[in-house]
C-alpha cells in the first residue's frame, strides 16, 4: 500500500464517570512507532477491509451515519462503527457488543472477540470528531473520533488482559489531567471539545472537522445535512 496515501481510520474516545470524575481512556504508543511515537492517545486505527462486512447487533445512531456522509462520496458509516469497536477491542480488550451467535465464520482480526460470545453494538458509539492528518506526515488517516460512555462496555472496564502490545501503560486518565501527558495536538484539540460537550449525553449539534489537504487547512462544522453517496 502505498504510505502517502491517505487511510479511513476510526478512534474511540472512552468517556468514564462523566457526571461525576470524568477519566478518559489513554495508552502509549511504542518509541518506534511509525506514527506518533511515545505520544499519548486514544485506541484506534485504520479501516480494515473486513469491516464492511461485519454484523452489527444494532447500528449507528442515525444521526452520526448521516454526519459521516458529509464531506465524502462513499458511505463509510458501517465499516467505521465495526473498526471502531474492533480497535478497541484489540488495544483495550474491552468489548463494545452484546451476546448473540455470529452468521458464519468471523474474519480472522474479528475471531477472537466472537468467540466471546458477543456481536458488535454500535447503538453507543456518537461520531463527534473528524481529522485528517497534515501533509508531510510518515503516515495520513481521514479518522473519525467516535465518543463512547464507558457504562457501555461489556464486562469490567478496568481489565485490560486481552489487549494487544500496541498501545503500553492503559489507563483511565481523568479529564482534567489528560493534557498533562505527551499528547499529539490533534488529541489536545479533541480533548478540548470533550471537556466542553462532557456534561452532555446527546451527540453534538454539530461535528468539528480538521480538515488538512495540500492546499490548506480547514476547520469545518460537519452537520449531517448531506445527501447520501447513492442519492
Amino acid at each position: 500500500m502505498d504510505k502517502s496515501a491517505i487511510r479511513d481510520a476510526a478512534t474511540v474516545i472512552a468517556l468514564r464517570d462523566r457526571r461525576g470524575d470524568p477519566h478518559v481512556l489513554m495508552g502509549q504508543r511504542g518509541a518506534t512507532a511509525a506514527f506518533m511515537p511515545n505520544k499519548f492517545v486514544f485506541p484506534g486505527g485504520a479501516v480494515d477491509e473486513a469491516d464492511a462486512g461485519v454484523p452489527l447487533a444494532d447500528p449507528l445512531p442515525a444521526i452520526c451515519a448521516d454526519r459521516l456522509l458529509e464531506d465524502t462520496t462513499r458511505d463509510l458509516s458501517h465499516a467505521l462503527a465495526a473498526a471502531a469497536i474492533r480497535e478497541l477491542w484489540e488495544e483495550t480488550g474491552l468489548v463494545l457488543g452484546r451476546p448473540g451467535a455470529w452468521p458464519g465464520t468471523p474474519p480472522a482480526d474479528w475471531a477472537d472477540f466472537a468467540a466471546r460470545g458477543c456481536v458488535p453494538t454500535a447503538s453507543a458509539l456518537q461520531f463527534f470528531f473528524r481529522a485528517i492528518t497534515p501533509p508531510g506526515r510518515p503516515r495520513r488517516f481521514d479518522a473519525r473520533f467516535f465518543l463512547v460512555d464507558a457504562e457501555n462496555v461489556a464486562g469490567d472496564p478496568d481489565d485490560f488482559s486481552a489487549a494487544c502490545e500496541e498501545l503500553s501503560h492503559l489507563q483511565w486518565v481523568p479529564l482534567a489531567r489528560a493534557r498533562d501527558f505527551d499528547l499529539p495536538f490533534i488529541t489536545e484539540v479533541v480533548l478540548a471539545e470533550v471537556a466542553a460537550r462532557v456534561h452532555d449525553p446527546d451527540p453534538p449539534a454539530s461535528v468539528p472537522f480538521f480538515r488538512n489537504d495540500d492546499e490548506a487547512s480547514l476547520f469545518l462544522r460537519l452537520r449531517g445535512d448531506a445527501a447520501r453517496p447513492d442519492d
